[in-house]
């Protein structure tokens, strides 16, 4: 399993200088096997996905003609990047859409979520003319079966509702949390979801002191994220949907506060993989 971060923004991109070393597109990640002609796994359609689609054209990462693309919500950062993923406008490409979870969407609902920002008001063409096959599955199920493993969900709170998931596959196990909200206590179901991951990914969009006054806005502090890791016996944990106003001297400070509490911590990098 090769996991590989092309999107690591929270809320909005950023572009300024001093916000390259982390990366300024929001949330992508790619989960492959690195086989050619290998299908692959997407978490997240945000600004990333632009470049993911150019090197799955390009076939940088050989990948076969099935994309997998998934959703820990809807809220703009995560879908904004669809209209520009270069593989739905592949005849050759089928892309399969899906979210599992108790409050999955109705399949029509799922594709007009998609569409709705590709109206002719915000954008020159529809999703209808794309061009790749497209197919929407949507189960209340909190588990389906994947590539030789399963894939979990977890519903965790978040303004409008978001779900975490848990890959399980050839005895290893990947966790990606983003878009998360603890309260004043740490979520014990969230605990138990992450339990013995090799890899998680979890929401770190503040500290702990911004945390205070921005109670209710969806997100956790990096402290949260180790004291998951810690509860959850998990082996690495990467932080990521980081704040637009916190720009790599910020963020590489942070990154060392995190590690003398928790020394396999990293904050996630565009660009960087991870080997399972």
């Amino acid at each position: 399993m090769i996991i590989t971060f092309y999107g690591t923004r929270g809320s909005t991109p950023v572009c300024e200088s001093g916000f390259q070393e982390f990366g300024g597109n929001t949330t992508c990640v790619l989960v492959s096997g690195g086989q050619e002609g290998e299908s692959v796994l997407v978490f997240d359609a945000g600004t990333g996905i632009r470049k993911l689609g150019k090197e799955l054209i390009s076939k940088k990462l050989f990948p076969g003609n099935k994309i997998y693309l998934t959703f820990s919500h809807f809220h703009w950062d995560h879908i904004q990047g669809f209209p520009f993923f270069a593989p739905a406008y592949d005849l050759n490409k089928e892309i399969e859409f899906f979210v599992i979870g108790d409050d999955a969407p109705k399949i029509d609902d799922f594709k007009e979520i998609l569409a709705k920002q590709m109206e002719s008001t915000y954008f020159p063409i529809s999703i209808d003319d794309m061009g790749a096959n497209f197919t929407f599955t949507t189960t209340k199920e909190d588990r389906i079966s994947f590539d030789g493993g399963q894939i979990l969900a977890n519903k965790h709170t978040h303004p409008g509702g978001a779900h975490g998931y848990r890959l399980e596959t050839e005895g290893k196990i990947f966790v990606y949390c983003t878009d998360l909200e603890h309260g004043e206590q740490l979520d014990p179901k969230v605990i138990e979801f992450c339990k013995n991951a090799d890899v998680l990914i979890h929401d770190a969009q503040y500290t702990p002191q911004e945390l205070l006054t921005r109670r209710g806005w969806g997100h956790s502090s990096w402290e949260q994220a180790i004291q998951v890791a810690e509860l959850a016996n998990v082996k690495q944990l990467y932080l990521t949907h980081h704040d637009p106003d916190h720009n790599d001297d910020f963020l590489r400070n942070m990154e060392k506060e995190c590690q003398e509490r928790f020394p396999n911590c990293f904050l996630a990098r565009e660009g960087q993989q991870i080997k399972l």
